[in-house]
């Protein structure tokens, strides 16, 4: 079977959270599960970087604001991360160029990539940090189901990935409008009540009139 799904697929996953694709990928492959994953994501070098790297941004995803900071230095690196696993899977299975596999699985990886950083600046528009935290979760749990499942259903997965995708893209555009629309109220509110304090602003009393001509 042509790897296209799970190129898609490990693109998708890598745009949320490249670093849990790595590790997933590496341990599926270290542990006999799979043989389609490449010796080079097995490697316990790999492994150790990408759990190191998978723990920092565990912790970062959930904090406000630092995690609109970590989704913009990551704006790069998710993406070439999805072309590099891409190409890897292709090379390891042969039946996909591995150039169209890297275009794939970076494309894919920078649409989803846009998809969680945007979702992430709307969340941060809220107080409170739970519903940061509860959304890293999500999405941890979710890389991590979509590419365990892939493995064993990598049609259906792809599927999956590209039914949330879409979805995802669907949110972001509904969302960008509602904070547009928000931003407008608030500006027109902010110009109104501008208005309103130059208006109760007390004018400078005019000058006496002392009765003589000017000419």
């Amino acid at each position: 079977m042509s790897v296209l799904p799970l190129v898609f697929t490990s693109g998708w996953a890598s745009g949320i959270n490249a670093y849990a694709v790595v590790l997933l990928f590496g341990v599926f492959g270290a542990t006999g599960l799979t043989d389609e994953v490449p010796a080079s994501l097995q490697r316990t070098d790999v492994l150790v970087a990408a759990g190191v790297l998978f723990l920092c941004e565990a912790v970062a995803d959930k904090i406000p604001y630092v995690d609109s900071i970590w989704d913009s230095v990551h704006t790069v690196i998710r993406p070439v991360a999805g072309a590099v696993v891409g190409a890897l899977l292709a090379g390891q299975n042969g039946s996909l160029p591995e150039l169209a596999a890297g275009a794939i699985g970076g494309s894919t990886a920078l649409l989803s990539h846009f998809v969680k950083a945007g979702t992430r600046m709307a969340v941060n528009t809220s107080p409170e940090p739970f519903s940061n935290i509860a959304l890293s979760l999500a999405e941890d749990l979710g890389v991590a189901a979509v590419i365990t499942f892939a493995v064993f259903h990598p049609v259906a997965a792809a599927t999956l990935a590209g039914v949330l995708l879409v979805a995802g893209l669907a949110i972001l555009f509904f969302l960008a409008r509602q904070i547009r629309r928000g931003w407008r109220r608030w500006s027109q509110r902010r110009e109104e009540k501008r208005l309103v304090a130059q208006r109760a602003r007390p004018r400078a009393p005019a000058p006496p009139d002392d009765g003589s001509d000017h000419f």
